[in-house]
């Protein structure tokens, strides 16, 4: 983990490379290794970041609680969607973990082109790069793997977003520094048809092959065998054949990162990351009969239906905040966004609804049904001061 006074500005640059006709060859000639970057900033990018980490350092949380003194159909059918969905199908809150991947997956183009132009060697990136995954796993394991119970019996070797960001981090980095692009595309198509032919032919005791129950599919019973007692009990959640699909999550950001970089109008890029996102959500929909969306598996499936969502979501920021230059809205996010990890580190590991009691306790008799909106709101703003003054001090932990 580094301390910086400088944000990070591997996501939010722009380059110049050159023209090149047809998709694949504006691809290629965005992929690493190709061009220069410039400084131009994307602050889309880093406001998507930052309002994906709002919903999970306690935006959901604030959001939900508005249905208590509202009681409003309206309300209730948001808090549906603030739930994840119990195993096949999709909500809202689904879309959480695959954003945060997706975007690692964008900063990854911009980081190595920028080391690459700077004469870096691609032997010479392997040392960051095996630190940032050690780091990601270490602190993944901080989060949620009991690593602080300095107990071995007690860890919980793979279970944590941030391990899935480090596996899938590191699958698409030798993807995108060594492949070409078209390569890069059936690798990553290869491995979600990977994860499907292993969940259709792998025979799981007491209910054979193809199974996608909680209990049944093959996914978990690969868990059990690997990880064993270091895996979350009584979790339905997988993670070693998952990683393919984790792999596969990230790639559609590089992929992303590729058509944001590419020389072309701001337009084009637009129209691209939207007629991706849609062609995507239909595969995925397409995929859904034979091999279910599901997120706690990680199926193909939902990797590329929460992709597509992904592309989405990214194309509208951009829209709003780098083609029509409406940003002012967003600086809050940004803020969030550019220490990301540690806001999520820190709201993991440190209560701070137990910190903002300290200011809300007393509000409680004046505020009635109220009380956990605004419970929940101290608690994300004393978050909030604290990346307020990192980044009004410039100081940036990076990963």
């Amino acid at each position: 983990m580094a301390i910086s006074d400088e944000p990070r500005r591997t996501l939010v640059t722009t380059s110049s490379v050159p023209v090149a006709k047809g998709p694949l060859a504006r691809l290629e000639s965005a992929r690493i290794g190709a061009g220069e970057s410039s400084s131009e900033r994307l602050k889309s990018v880093d406001a998507l970041r930052g309002f994906d980490m709002f919903l999970i350092i306690g935006g959901v949380d604030i959001i939900s609680a508005l249905h208590l003194p509202l009681q409003s159909p309206v309300t209730a059918a948001i808090n549906v969607q603030l739930d994840h969905a119990q195993w096949v199908g999709f909500h809202f809150w689904d879309i959480v973990m695959p954003l945060f991947l997706l975007l690692a997956g964008v900063s990854i183009p911009f980081a190595f082109v920028k080391r690459l132009s700077a004469g870096a060697s691609r032997l010479s990136l392997w040392p960051h790069i095996i630190k940032r995954f050690v780091l990601l796993w270490i602190l993944g394991m901080v989060v949620q793997g009991n690593l602080l119970t300095y107990d071995p019996d007690e860890f919980i070797i793979f279970d944590n977003t941030l391990q899935a960001i480090a596996v899938g981090y590191l699958g698409a980095v030798i993807l995108a520094l060594y492949l070409p692009v078209r390569v890069q595309l059936l690798a990553t198509a290869g491995l979600a048809g990977l994860y499907w032919w292993v969940m259709e032919t792998l025979e799981v005791p007491g209910f054979g092959a193809g199974d996608y129950s909680p209990d049944g599919n093959a996914a978990l019973y690969i868990d059990e065998i690997v990880l064993g007692s270091m895996r979350e009990q009584d979790s339905y959640y997988t993670w070693v054949l998952s990683s393919l699909n984790f792999t596969v999550t990230v790639m559609l950001g590089v992929f992303a990162g590729y058509l944001l970089r590419m020389n072309a109008k701001q337009t084009t890029k637009l129209l691209a990351l939207s007629v991706a996102g849609a062609l995507l959500i239909v595969a995925g929909l397409a995929w859904n009969p034979v091999h279910p969306i599901i997120k706690k598996i990680w199926t193909g499936s939902f990797a590329l239906f929460s992709g597509g969502l992904c592309y989405l979501l990214l194309a509208l920021f951009y829209l709003v905040i780098d083609v029509w230059k409406f940003s002012i809205w967003a600086r809050w996010l940004i803020i969030i966004g550019a220490n990301s990890i540690f806001a999520y580190v820190a709201w993991h590991t440190f209560d701070f609804k137990l910190i903002g009691d300290l200011f809300a306790d007393g509000l409680e008799p004046f505020t009635g049904d109220w009380y956990p909106f605004v419970r929940y709101t101290i608690a994300f703003g004393v978050l909030f001061v604290i990346l307020w003054v990192m980044y009004r001090k410039r100081f940036f932990i990076k990963v």
